[in-house]
């Protein structure tokens, strides 16, 4: 076993060592791949110290370095080195925090970050929080919550009764929603033709006073971080309005909830505090491994209700099981990484992190040749550009930035043009790596 993992070690610290030189990713199919690695089931077991060794060496074509500073296409945090040497002992050790019995120290673990994130985030301390794969599954169960809460209020036991007859629920969103929201609420049975859209602004803002607010169950789904332009809802006015009708508010806020956490940025959450309840990454912003998502929650009774797992054989002695809080039940100690991620920076570190990125994002956008336009005012960390006007030209520049491997960027569609979606939320991005994109850009 020391020699497994002695030998693991290095191929790790020789992976991080070299990411300078790597390509961030190499134009490769999954046939290739599949064809790389060894694909056939051996009859009899191969040595682990070689089976590590040829996994690193076969996979190695199809890795994308997307924790070495130079990745700028989805919102891809990197990786603090706290957060990773402590998610290697969380499969070091293995814990399932799915019930305190299983694990007592991972259930310490989550409510210490569950009291740390509720502070850096200007949330009451009073907040439920559960630790998932991701926002998707964050914003699973934050609307679990709110479907159970506004259907209680409506006379409904969701619980005892299901759907079939229940009440309609009504879940208003904005027209630039992020897409893992339409599939939280088609996992909860919530289909399209429940979905009361608002339109947005020119940044892909909500517009507030847009919202036409009903009797009936009511869910306003809200957008911190917008995911091609940064920006963030009008939170304050939309929770004013929504509470007022009797509605729950969610916010998705993947990334764009860590501007919470800076004294610098925080204005542009302003009413965070005010929501029901909150989706955010901590493997986007915070630079923790994948996967990590959490979901906060101003009413603890709602969402333990929409989550709670009970059987005869379970033991529930202690305070906190983590399957009150997530859709899993035995799952990753994945609140390891994120106390190390946290504790390493402090408070002042978060804000630093977040701060950079955002100030990467306004230099790159103030350093590029005038043939390409920044299509968005850069608030956070997104910068969206577009090539000579011309969509085939956007794509094309796109296309041969990632054959080139220097750097990565993605495209997306906005307000019916090709752009270029560049994310900054690396902390290891330096000044290198801003004038290799910006760069890789000018010369397309």
């Amino acid at each position: 076993m020391d020699e497994l993992l002695s030998a693991t070690a290095a191929l790790a610290s020789e992976y991080l060592a070299g990411a300078g030189a790597r390509p961030v990713a190499r134009p490769v199919t999954l046939g290739e791949m599949v064809a790389a690695i060894d694909s056939t089931l051996p009859d009899e077991g191969v040595d682990p110290l070689d089976v590590v060794r040829d996994l690193a060496r076969n996979v190695d074509p199809g890795l994308v370095l997307t924790n070495g500073g130079r990745y700028f296409g989805f919102v891809e945090g990197g990786v603090l080195p706290a957060a990773l040497a402590a998610d290697w002992l969380a499969s070091t050790w293995d814990q399932n925090p799915g019930f305190f019995a299983l694990s007592p120290a991972a259930a310490a673990v989550e409510e210490i970050c569950r009291g740390w994130l509720c502070d850096l985030l200007g949330l009451p301390d009073t907040w439920s929080a559960g630790f998932t794969t991701g926002a998707q599954l964050a914003n699973f169960a934050g609307l679990a919550a709110a479907r159970h809460h506004v259907l209680t209020e409506a006379g409904w036991d969701l619980e005892k009764r299901g759907l079939f007859g229940a009440p309609p629920v009504t879940v208003v969103v904005g027209r630039e929603r992020h897409a893992t929201i339409d599939r939280a609420l088609r996992f909860l049975g919530i289909g399209s033709d429940q979905l009361a859209v608002v339109d947005v602004d020119d940044q892909g803002r909500m517009r507030a006073d847009g919202l036409r607010l009903g009797g009936g169950p009511t869910i306003v789904c809200a957008q911190a971080g917008n995911v091609n332009t940064g920006a963030v809802d009008p939170l304050a006015s939309i929770c004013e309005q929504a509470h007022a009708a009797g509605a729950w508010v969610h916010v998705d806020g993947a990334f764009g909830a860590w501007a919470a956490a800076s004294p610098a940025l925080r204005h542009l959450t302003d009413g965070l505090e005010q929501a029901d309840s909150l989706a955010t990454d901590g493997h986007k912003w915070l630079n923790v491994p994948y996967d990590c998502g959490v979901v906060l929650c101003a009413r603890p009774d709602a969402h333990r209700a929409a989550m709670r797992l009970s059987a005869d054989y379970l033991v529930r002695d202690g305070e906190r099981h983590g399957s009150d809080w997530t859709p899993e039940s035995s799952r990753r100690a994945r609140a390891f990484a994120v106390y190390a991620a946290l504790r390493s920076l402090g408070r002042r570190g978060v804000a630093r992190l977040v701060e950079t990125s955002c100030a990467q994002a306004r230099r790159i956008a103030e350093r590029l040749p005038d043939h390409i336009e920044v299509l968005n005012t850069v608030t956070l960390n997104q910068v969206l550009v577009r090539i000579g006007n011309d969509d085939e030209r956007t794509r094309r520049a796109a296309a041969a930035i990632q054959r080139g491997g220097a750097t990565w960027l993605g495209t997306t569609t906005w307000q019916g043009w090709v752009a270029i979606r560049i994310s900054v939320s690396d902390h290891a991005t330096d000044d290198a790596a801003l004038e290799t994109l910006v760069q890789a850009l000018a010369e397309n």
